[in-house]
């Protein structure tokens, strides 16, 4: 964070913008260099950071705290990336333990975690609160024509289509992901609730609250590593005036039940080389979303 933004909790936003980014991927170079020229707009112009920034804990340490420097208030909620435990990482932790470390990564650069307060944003449409979270996925967006977990993994396997989170993702010290999942899910329901229901809520999640935005994948079987049904009801049951998310890799706004839903990602080279930057690449995200 901005040495002059540092004690204030709340930001006052005069002339700034909410923008937000995911899945910048800065393990290809292509990707690095774009978050290089990452610039804020303005000087009171938040960032939110909705997960897969990179593998590497050196990587997201770079990648975190040059956007930091330079953005009013950065606020990050990891992706399934962030939480890998990599071969070539020096920091071998796992599940947990790697998620506490990230946490800890983050505070020492002054950038907003899931762990931390919600911070208070006082700018265009304000206030709203900005709610990072940590959610996970529990295999509940199932492929197409199985009723378990296990059918729907068994036809993940047989088409081909596996996300690397099942050599990758570990969830230590929790039996499974499914474990976790719910733990976090718990957590962060119980947090939401003690919101103040007449300050709205701008929601951050790499992941969709809900499954419909990946009815549009190529490749269906893949849904299951993105949510859980758990939360399908968040963006009603909460003050939400807007949910933020990546993952998907298909940058687009959808709206359900009223609430806009912003997919925000950057995604790999041989997807925006193919389609075209996101224009823009920092998408301002309320109240410009609200009104759009």
């Amino acid at each position: 964070m901005r040495s002059d933004a540092q004690s204030t909790p709340s930001g006052t936003g005069e002339g700034g913008r909410l923008l937000a980014v995911s899945d910048l991927h800065i393990s290809y170079q292509e990707n690095r260099d774009l978050v290089e020229k990452l610039k804020p707009t303005h000087p009171d112009d938040w960032l939110l950071v909705a997960g897969d920034v990179a593998e590497l804990t050196t990587s997201i340490e770079w990648a975190l705290g040059l956007l930091a420097e330079r953005f009013a208030r950065v606020v990050w909620a990891p992706g399934n990336h962030e939480l890998w435990t990599h071969p070539e990482d020096p920091v071998q932790l796992r599940g947990v333990a790697r998620y506490d470390h990230l946490v800890e990564l983050c505070r020492a650069l002054g950038v907003v975690t899931p762990e931390d307060p919600y911070p208070l944003w006082q700018g265009a449409g304000g206030p709203v609160r900005i709610a990072p979270l940590f959610l996970l996925y529990d295999y509940s967006f199932r492929a197409p024509g199985t009723a378990t977990k296990e059918e729907s993994l068994a036809a993940a396997y047989e088409s081909g289509i596996v996300c690397a989170d099942e050599r990758m993702l570990h969830p230590d010290p929790f039996p499974d992901l499914d474990s976790w999942c719910r733990e976090r899910v718990r957590l962060t329901e119980q947090r939401l609730a003690a919101c103040d229901p007449d300050v709205p809520l701008v929601l951050v999640n790499h992941y969709p609250l809900v499954r419909h935005p990946t009815e549009v994948l190529w490749y269906p079987e893949f849904a299951q590593w993105c949510g859980t049904e758990l939360t399908a009801d968040w963006h009603r049951r909460f003050n939400t005036a807007a949910m933020i998310y990546g993952h998907l890799h298909i940058p687009r706004k959808t709206s359900y039940d009223g609430v806009p839903f912003e997919e925000v990602s950057l995604g790999y080279p041989r997807e925006w080389r193919k389609r075209g930057l996101p224009d823009p690449l920092l998408r301002e995200v309320f109240p410009q979303a609200a009104r759009s």
